[in-house]
C-alpha cells in the first residue's frame, strides 16, 4: 500500500497512525493579534481602537501570538520569527502593518507586500517572501492618505508611497525544512534588489507566549545562552510542558533577551512589573537603550542580531536550527543543505501526485501558490468565551457593559485549535462559511485536516447548544449560509476519488450534528412556517436594499430568494449524505426521506405563483427577487444579483443504482411522484428519467433554467470577461431605488470596492468576482448536466450563437476565473490591474496574491489580499481544467 506513495503522504500516514507528530510544528501565527476582539477588553467593544499596531510592540497579548513569516508549536507555547531593522525605521520591523477599519477610506486593509510561495500539509518544507523597504516604511503617510480619501477613490497602497522606486528594498526570504518532526532547519536568505550598499540587521526571534501574567501560574518558562562553539550559538528554552528545545544560531553578532512583558509604564503611565519588556530588544536596536535588555541573557523572548552589510544585488544566507536535540556538534554541516534539497524535492513530488495533468508552467505555479497560501493560513486559535467574558484573577476585571455586549450568548464557546483562516491579517478567526470552502482544496492534498475543520465546528464546545454554528468573533450569532453539509459531503467524495479511503465513520459524526444544525435553521428563520426563509445577511455583506442582519427602515421582513434556496440546498446536502448512509445502515432510509419530504415543501414555496403571497419567482423578468412583506402589501425587490442565482445550488441527482439498493426510500420518493402533484409540479422534473436514468431534484425547472441562464450568461448583465458578476450590469443604466419615509434607497452596479457603507463597508457584493458562489454555480451546472445531457444546450455568451451544453458552460466559468490570475498575451495577469510594479518586474511578476473578490469588469483583486482562504478554490478549478483536457 505505502509503496506507490510520496514521502510527504508517508509523513501524513505517520501523524494520521500517531507514529510522528508532523504537525505540532507550523505557520500557525497570526498576521495581526492586535485588533482582534479576543484582546478587547474595552467598555465601547471597538477592538481595532483598544488594542493598535502601536501598542503591539509593548503590549503583551493575552490569547495568541504574531509574527513575520513565523511558526510554533500546536498549542502556541514557544514561537519563532523573524524581525528586521533597516536603519532608518522608527520601530523594528516585527508584524505586519495595515490600516483599521476606522483608517481606511474602504475598511481595513493591510499594506506590506509578503507572499506564500510553498508549503506541504504537514510543513516539512515552507518557504515565504517579505519585501522590505530601505527607506523609512511610511506608516504617517499610509494613514494620512488613506484617510483623506473617500469611498468613491480607490485605497492608497504601500507602491504608491515610491519606498519601492529604484528597487531600494530587500527581499527576504525565509524557509524551513524539517529532519524530523522536532527538527526544523531555518534559512533565510537577504537579497539587496537596490542599487547601494544597505545594512540590515536580521533577528530571528524566539519567544514564549505569555501565559503566567493573567491567572498566576507560577511555571514560567526560560529562556538562556548555551555557548557550544565558536561557529554559532544557542539559545536553550524550556517549557514544562512542551518540554526542552534548542535553538543554534549561524554565529550572530550579538543574542538579545528581554522579558514577553508588557511595558506598563510607557502605555498606562504605572510602574512596570518587570524590569525587562516586551519592547526591549525595539528599543535596544533602535534608540541604542542598552538598560532596555538583560545582561545576563536569560528571558522569554530572545534575538539573535546579524547586522548584515549586503553589497546591491548581493544574497546573504543564514541558517538557524530548532531542535528537540541538545549538543548538535554540527548543525550547520553538509546535513543541513542535504535535508533542504530532499524536502524541496519532496515537495515538489507530493504536487505532482497531486496534479499528475499536463499544465503550463504558469498554471502549476498559480496552483502551488494557491496551496501554499491555504497552508500558511493555518493559525492557532484560542478564545475561551467564558474566561474572556469574566475577566483573569491577576487583571482588572472587564467592564460590566461586557456582560450585555458582544458574544455573551456564547458562553460555552471554547476554541482552541489550529483553524484554517480566511486571512491571517485581515481575517485573524474563523468564518463559518469562509471555513467551508477552504476544506474543498485542502481536501486534495490534507484530507484529515479538512475533514477536522468541520468536524470540530459541530462539536459541543463550538456549536451553540440551540444548534447554530458560530459565524465569527465578532459577532458569533450572525449567521452564514449553511453550507457545512455541502462542504462534509465534498470532503467524503474527494477523498474517495484521490486517496481511495471513505470516510464514513466522519461522514456520520458530522451528519449527526448538522441535524441539530438543521433544526435550529427551521425553527428560527422560517418566521411563519412557510419553508421561506429570512437568513439574514447570509455573507453577502450588501448585496441588497438594506442591511438584512439589521432592523428594516419599513418594518416587516424579508423572504429572501438566497436564504430559501440555502436551506434548499441543505436539505439536498443532507439528503445526499443519508443516502450514502443507508447503503450500510438502513435506519439513515427514514431520514432520507425527511429531507427529500422537506426540499418538495421548500421548492414549492420558492415557485408558487398565483396566490395571495408574492412569489420570489418573477415570470415576467424570468428570475428570482426577494419579497420584502409588510403588514398591507408585499413588495418585489426587483435587483438582479446573486440573490437570484442561488436558487441554482439547490441541485442533486440520484442515481439508479441508489435507489436499487434503497427500496424503502425508492418506494416513499414515487409515492409523493404519485399522490402529491400540488408539490411536484413545483419541482424540477422529478418524474422524468434522466441521461442515464438519473434523477434530479432542484428548485429550478427546465422552463426557468433557460430564463436564469439567458440572464447570468449575458456579458451586459452577470458574465464578466472573469466569472460570474454578484450583481447584474443591468444597473450600471438601471440602478434600483427604493424610498422610505424621505430617505432613498438604492443599489448601484458597482464593479470595484462598494461606495455604501452598509454592514461595514468593508466588502462589496454589488458588481465584483467571488470565488465561493461561483464555485457553487460551476459545480451546479456540472451536476444539472449530468441529467439533461448533451441535448440541452444554451447560447454562451448570451446573444452569440455559440451554443454549448451545460458541462462546457461551465468550463467556459472555470477558464475566465482562473484567467484571473495567469499571463494574458501580453504577459499581463489582470489580477494586478494596472499595477505596473508586479506586471513587469521580474522579481514580482510571479508571485501571486489571492484576493478576498475581484473587479467585475477587469478582473484586478480586490479586498483583502490574502484571502487565500475561499479564493484558494481555484486550485480545485485548475485541477479540474487539466483532468478533463486529456
Amino acid at each position: 500500500m505505502t509503496a506507490n506513495l510520496t514521502q510527504e503522504e508517508l509523513r501524513l500516514q505517520a501523524a494520521r497512525d500517531h507514529v510522528a507528530h508532523w504537525r505540532r510544528w507550523g505557520p500557525y501565527l497570526s498576521d495581526r493579534q492586535w485588533g482582534t476582539v479576543r484582546e478587547d477588553y474595552s467598555s465601547h467593544g471597538n477592538a481595532w481602537d483598544y488594542f493598535t499596531h502601536d501598542q503591539a510592540r509593548s503590549r503583551a497579548y493575552r490569547w495568541g501570538e504574531d509574527g513575520l513569516l513565523g511558526i510554533c508549536d500546536n498549542h502556541q507555547r514557544l514561537c519563532f520569527a523573524i524581525a528586521l531593522w533597516n536603519g532608518e525605521d522608527s520601530i523594528l520591523k516585527e508584524r505586519i502593518f495595515g490600516l483599521t477599519g476606522n483608517e481606511g477610506n474602504h475598511g481595513e486593509d493591510v499594506k506590506e507586500y509578503y507572499f506564500y510561495l510553498d508549503n506541504t500539509p504537514t510543513h516539512a518544507y515552507m518557504k515565504a517572501l517579505y519585501k522590505y523597504p530601505q527607506t523609512a516604511f511610511p506608516y504617517s503617510q499610509l494613514v494620512t492618505e488613506n484617510q483623506r480619501r473617500n469611498r468613491r477613490d480607490t485605497e492608497f497602497e504601500l507602491l504608491d508611497t515610491c519606498v519601492f522606486d529604484s528597487d531600494k528594498y530587500f527581499d527576504v526570504f525565509v524557509e524551513y525544512a524539517k529532519n524530523t518532526a522536532e527538527d526544523i532547519l531555518v534559512q533565510i536568505t537577504v537579497i539587496n534588489r537596490g542599487t547601494q550598499t544597505k545594512t540590515l540587521h536580521l533577528l530571528p526571534t524566539i519567544w514564549f507566549h505569555n501565559t503566567w501574567s493573567w491567572n498566576g501560574d507560577t511555571n514560567k518558562p526560560i529562556l538562556q545562552v548555551v555557548k557550544l562553539s565558536d561557529d554559532f550559538q544557542t539559545i536553550a528554552a524550556h517549557h514544562q510542558t512542551l518540554g526542552e528545545r534548542w535553538l543554534y544560531c549561524q554565529q550572530p553578532n550579538e543574542i538579545i533577551f528581554t522579558e514577553n512583558e508588557t511595558n506598563i509604564q510607557k502605555l498606562f503611565g504605572y510602574p512596570n512589573t518587570s524590569a525587562y519588556v516586551k519592547d526591549g530588544i525595539n528599543d535596544y536596536i533602535v534608540n541604542g537603550k542598552k538598560s532596555a535588555v538583560n545582561p545576563e541573557q536569560v528571558g522569554t523572548k530572545a534575538s539573535a542580531n546579524y547586522v548584515l552589510t549586503v553589497g546591491a544585488g548581493e544574497t546573504q544566507i543564514i541558517k538557524l536550527r530548532l531542535s528537540d536535540t541538545p549538543e548538535l556538534m554540527e548543525p550547520f554541516g553538509e546535513e543541513f543543505s542535504i535535508i533542504f534539497s530532499q524536502r524541496q524535492r519532496e515537495a515538489d513530488e507530493f504536487y505532482q501526485r497531486i496534479t499528475p495533468f499536463q499544465l503550463s508552467e504558469d498554471m502549476r505555479n498559480v496552483q502551488r501558490q494557491a496551496f501554499a497560501g491555504m497552508l500558511w493560513s493555518k493559525q492557532f486559535y484560542h478564545y475561551i468565551v467564558e474566561d474572556w467574558l469574566k475577566g483573569d484573577t491577576h487583571t482588572p476585571k472587564p467592564p460590566p457593559e461586557r456582560r450585555n455586549g458582544r458574544n455573551k450568548e456564547w458562553f460555552h464557546l471554547y476554541n482552541e485549535d489550529i483553524l484554517s483562516m480566511p486571512d491571517k491579517w485581515e481575517y485573524p478567526w474563523f468564518a463559518a462559511w469562509d471555513l467551508a470552502f477552504h476544506t474543498i482544496p485542502l481536501a486534495m492534498i490534507d484530507p484529515d485536516f479538512a475533514k477536522y475543520q468541520l468536524d470540530v465546528l459541530t462539536r459541543e464546545w463550538y456549536m451553540h447548544p440551540n444548534g447554530q454554528i458560530p459565524a465569527y468573533e465578532w459577532a458569533f450569532g450572525d449567521v452564514n449560509p449553511p453550507v457545512h453539509a455541502w462542504a462534509t459531503w465534498r470532503i467524503y467524495k474527494i477523498e474517495q476519488k484521490i486517496y481511495g479511503r471513505a470516510d464514513r465513520q466522519f461522514l456520520e459524526r458530522v451528519f449527526q450534528k448538522l441535524m441539530l444544525n438543521f433544526t435550529w435553521w427551521v425553527n428560527r428563520k422560517d418566521a411563519e412556517g412557510n419553508n421561506v426563509f429570512q437568513g439574514g445577511f447570509l455573507g453577502l455583506d450588501n448585496i441588497g436594499v438594506f442591511d438584512r442582519s439589521a432592523t428594516l427602515p419599513t418594518g416587516g421582513h424579508i423572504d429572501q430568494s438566497d436564504g430559501t434556496s440555502w436551506m434548499g440546498m441543505y436539505c439536498l446536502n443532507m439528503l445526499a449524505i443519508a443516502l450514502e448512509l443507508a447503503k450500510t445502515n438502513p435506519v439513515y432510509e427514514d431520514i432520507a426521506t425527511k429531507f427529500f419530504e422537506h426540499f418538495l415543501y421548500i421548492a414549492d414555496a420558492m415557485n408558487k405563483i398565483g396566490e395571495m403571497e408574492a412569489s420570489l419567482w418573477n415570470e415576467a423578468d424570468g428570475f428570482y427577487y426577494d419579497v420584502l412583506h409588510l403588514p398591507e402589501r408585499q413588495i418585489t425587490l426587483k435587483v438582479r444579483s446573486m440573490v437570484g442565482l442561488i436558487p441554482l445550488f439547490a441541485i442533486e441527482t440520484i442515481e439508479p443504482d441508489t435507489l436499487k439498493m434503497l427500496p424503502g426510500f425508492k418506494k416513499r420518493l414515487e409515492w409523493f411522484i404519485k399522490n402529491r402533484p400540488d408539490l411536484r409540479q413545483n419541482v424540477a422534473c422529478m418524474e422524468t428519467i434522466g441521461t442515464g436514468a438519473r434523477r434530479l431534484l432542484a428548485i429550478v425547472s427546465r422552463d426557468k433554467l433557460r430564463h436564469i441562464l439567458q440572464k447570468m450568461l449575458d456579458e451586459s448583465e452577470f458574465l464578466s470577461p472573469y466569472g460570474i458578476r454578484a450583481l447584474s450590469r443591468f444597473h450600471a443604466e438601471h440602478p434600483y431605488k427604493f424610498d422610505v419615509n424621505g430617505s432613498q434607497f438604492r443599489v448601484d452596479y458597482e464593479p470595484a470596492e462598494s461606495s455604501s457603507g452598509l454592514f461595514g463597508g468593508n466588502s462589496n457584493w454589488r458588481g465584483p468576482i467571488w470565488f465561493p458562489v461561483n464555485f457553487l454555480l460551476i459545480e451546479s451546472l456540472q451536476k444539472l448536466y449530468y441529467y439533461l445531457g448533451d441535448d440541452f444546450q444554451v447560447q454562451c455568451p448570451t446573444g452569440s450563437g455559440k451554443m454549448m451544453n451545460l458541462w462546457e458552460v461551465a468550463s467556459e466559468l472555470s477558464q475566465r476565473l482562473t484567467r484571473i490570475f495567469l499571463k494574458d498575451a501580453s504577459g499581463k495577469r489582470p489580477v494586478y490591474g494596472a499595477t505596473q510594479k508586479f506586471q513587469n518586474d521580474p522579481h514580482w511578476r510571479d508571485l501571486i496574491l489571492f484576493y478576498e473578490y475581484f473587479h467585475g469588469d477587469n478582473g484586478a483583486g480586490i479586498g483583502a489580499s490574502h484571502q487565500t482562504g475561499w479564493t484558494g478554490l481555484v486550485a480545485k478549478l485548475i485541477q479540474h481544467l487539466s483532468e478533463k483536457s486529456l
